[in-house]
């Protein structure tokens, strides 16, 4: 299948996907591959596709994994996306700092 057979919720997901990624700043073509990709990921899940990788029926779904990366949720961000955000707001002292030290760190 190309994505214009694609069904209607599939072309609805893929253009939800698509407008993510150029909010986030992506260029138009990295934009529409992410969101093919992510569209094919989630057709060979739930078995709309005639050939899927095991990597695409094994690994976790995508929107799992986005939220996994949505620096939201019980434990946030983690220590090492805190030291590297610190570290571009050059934060003397991070490498000492705790998870907690780091948060409160960066929210000043």
């Amino acid at each position: 299948m190309t994505p214009k057979q694609w069904s209607d919720k599939r072309e609805r997901q893929y253009e939800h996907v698509k407008d993510s990624e150029l909010d986030a700043g992506r260029s138009e073509d990295r934009a529409e591959e992410i969101a093919a990709r992510t569209v094919n990921k989630e057709r060979a899940r739930s078995g709309e596709s005639e050939q899927s990788s095991k990597s695409s029926t094994d690994d976790m779904s995508s929107s799992e994994r986005g939220g996994k990366r949505s620096h939201s949720g019980p434990g946030g961000r983690t220590k090492k996306q805190l030291y590297g955000e610190a570290k571009r707001q050059g934060i003397d002292g991070r490498s000492k700092m705790s998870k907690e030290e780091l948060e409160k760190a960066l929210s000043r």
